[in-house]
C-alpha cells in the first residue's frame, strides 16, 4: 500500500494493525508515494513535486528514503483551481450541468443559452452528483486552461488565442485572458480571489525551499532530478513555467533537470506504477512484513520494515 510521506507512525501501526487482524492478509508493505513515484521515473534519489487536488507538495527522496524534514506543502492546488473555475462560470453566467442531467439538447450560437430537456433519473447521491459536476469542470481544465509563460500580464495575456469550448449542455463560447488567470494561482497566491494575504508558497517556491531545508550535499541530485507529477502539472504549459522560473532561482553552480512522463496516464498516477515496478522486483518478497514477524514484533515492526 503507498502512503502519504508526512504520515504518522501512529497511523502506521494502526494500519498495521488493520491489515493483519481484520482482513488475514499473509504479508503486508507500506511505502511512500513520493518514492514510489521516484521508481516510475527510474530514480531512486530527486525532489518530488507532486500537485493534486488539496496540496501541492515537494519531497525530497535520497536513496529511496524521504527526507522528512525538507517536505513542504502548499494549499495552492487542484481544489484551489476548481474553486477558480466555479467562479468564473458564475462572472459569465455560465451554469454548469452534469452530463447525467442531459436528456437532450440542442444546438446553439456561440454566447447563445443553452437549450436542453432535463433527464428523468432517480434521485442520485450527493457525492455522485459532486464526482459528475467535478469531471466536468475538470474536463474544462485540461482543454482550456493555459500557464503564462511568465508572471500573469492582463495586456500580454489579452493577445493570446483564445480557445472555443463547448460545455456538455451545448452552451459554447471563447475564452481568452482568463483561461490564463485562472493557473496562475498554482505560481502566485496574489492571483487568487477569497485568500487572506498572499503568502503561501507557489510552486517554484515549494520547490526551492524543499530543497533549501535539505543537506548541502545531496541539493545537487535534488536539483539534478526534480520530478513532476499530480494532475495540476499536466495544464498546459506548466511545466514549462515551472522550468523557466527554477532557472531563474537555481545556483549557478547547480544543474537543474526537470523530468516529467510523457504521457498523462503516467504522469498522474506515477505512484501506482512506482508500486507495480517495486512489487515486481525478485527482491520484493524479502522486504514484505509476513505474517509471522507481525506475531513476532507486533505493529511497530512496521517503522523497521517499511521505513
Amino acid at each position: 500500500m503507498s502512503e502519504a510521506p508526512w504520515n504518522t507512525r501512529a497511523k502506521r501501526e494502526k494500519l498495521t494493525e488493520l491489515m493483519f487482524e481484520h482482513y488475514n492478509i499473509p504479508a503486508f508493505f507500506l511505502c511512500k508515494t513520493a518514492v514510489l513515484t521516484a521508481f516510475a521515473n527510474g530514480h531512486s534519489t530527486g525532489l518530488i513535486l507532486a500537485s493534486g487536488a488539496a496540496h501541492t507538495t515537494a519531497v525530497p527522496v535520497h536513496d529511496g528514503y524521504v527526507l522528512q524534514q525538507g517536505i513542504v506543502k502548499s494549499p495552492l492546488a487542484g481544489d484551489c483551481i476548481t474553486m477558480q473555475c466555479r467562479e468564473l462560470s458564475q462572472e459569465m453566467n455560465v451554469e454548469l450541468i452534469a452530463p447525467y442531467m442531459i436528456a437532450s439538447e440542442e444546438t446553439v450560437c456561440e454566447g447563445s443559452p443553452a437549450n436542453w430537456k432535463r433527464e428523468k433519473w432517480p434521485q442520485v447521491t450527493r457525492s455522485w452528483h459532486s464526482y459528475m459536476y467535478n469531471c466536468v469542470i475538470q474536463d474544462f481544465q485540461g482543454s482550456v486552461l493555459q500557464v503564462s509563460d511568465s508572471t500573469y500580464d492582463e495586456q500580454v495575456a489579452a493577445q493570446m488565442p483564445t480557445v472555443h469550448y463547448e460545455f456538455p449542455d451545448d452552451y459554447n463560447c471563447d475564452f481568452g485572458a482568463e483561461r490564463l488567470k485562472v493557473p496562475e494561482g498554482l505560481f502566485d497566491s496574489s492571483n487568487v480571489k477569497g485568500l487572506s494575504g498572499n503568502t503561501m508558497l507557489g510552486v517554484s517556491h515549494v520547490v526551492t525551499t524543499s530543497v533549501g531545508m535539505c543537506d548541502i550535499d545531496i541539493r545537487p541530485g535534488l536539483y539534478g532530478s526534480v520530478i513532476v507529477a499530480g494532475g495540476n502539472t499536466l495544464i498546459q504549459s506548466f511545466t514549462d513555467r515551472l522550468n523557466r522560473e527554477l532557472s531563474q532561482k537555481t545556483p549557478p553552480s547547480m544543474r537543474l533537470k526537470l523530468i516529467a512522463n510523457n504521457t498523462t496516464v503516467e504522469q498522474r498516477f506515477s505512484s501506482w506504477i512506482g508500486g507495480s515496478i517495486l512489487a515486481s522486483l525478485g527482491t520484493f518478497q524479502q522486504m514484505l512484513i509476513s505474517k509471522q514477524e507481525y506475531e513476532e514484533g507486533g505493529k511497530q515492526c512496521v517503522e523497521r520494515k517499511c521505513p
